[in-house]
């Protein structure tokens, strides 16, 4: 009987702490991510829903392309971010070890905002301009606007009719993950995205 018991418990108290260590884990960015998002005026949900895609919330993570930390953030970006705010002595710590200085969580969501509120500038007034900024942070500004190009006089593009133009797999399937993630915790929570 004893043994039975066991058996039961032991499997419930396992996955218990597993639900509850990835509770933590997914959230303990929580008041960063909404700190910071409001500085710049994005949604907490969206940045969450970024990092996760990102990086999982891994601040040690370094991408292939020279990313660094929980947003993936470039040293080229985080400079620019050091330039454009006046922040000298982050810019010359940037300059001795740019990988060190970003992989601070505070510093990365900050600049990570930054530059996502920067990148959507284009693009505020447009429908589903969500997709735009995700989709120009992961692929460039450049590129963002290049699929954002409509006939002069024509409707801006729908969201869906966005992403159809983007033509790199990898941040088409960016974009459609994250936005997928941000839609459901916005139903979750019963609000439109």
């Amino acid at each position: 009987m004893k043994r039975a018991i066991l058996l039961i418990l032991i499997p419930l108290i396992f996955g218990f702490g597993v639900y509850f260590g990835n509770q933590y884990w997914i959230h303990r960015y929580d008041a960063l991510i909404a700190r910071q998002a409001n500085i710049y005026h994005l949604d907490p949900d969206l940045v969450w829903s970024i990092l996760y895609e990102e990086t999982y919330f891994s601040p040690w993570k370094l991408g292939k392309d020279g990313e660094v930390g929980l947003m993936q953030v470039t040293p080229v970006v985080a400079r620019d971010w050091a330039a454009e705010t006046g922040m000298r002595e982050l810019e010359r710590q940037m300059a001795t070890d740019p990988t060190g200085f970003l992989k601070n969580p505070e510093r990365n969501v900050q600049i990570g905002c930054w530059y996502l509120e920067k990148v959507n500038g284009p693009f505020r007034d447009l429908p589903d301009s969500e997709v735009r900024m995700i989709s120009a942070y992961n692929a460039g500004p450049s590129r963002a606007a290049e699929w954002n190009k409509t006939a002069a006089g024509a409707a801006p593009l729908s969201g869906d009719e966005f992403v159809r133009r983007i033509d790199f797999p990898s941040t088409r399937a960016y974009v459609t993950s994250i936005m997928a993630r941000y839609r459901k915790i916005k139903r979750a929570r019963g609000q439109n995205d």
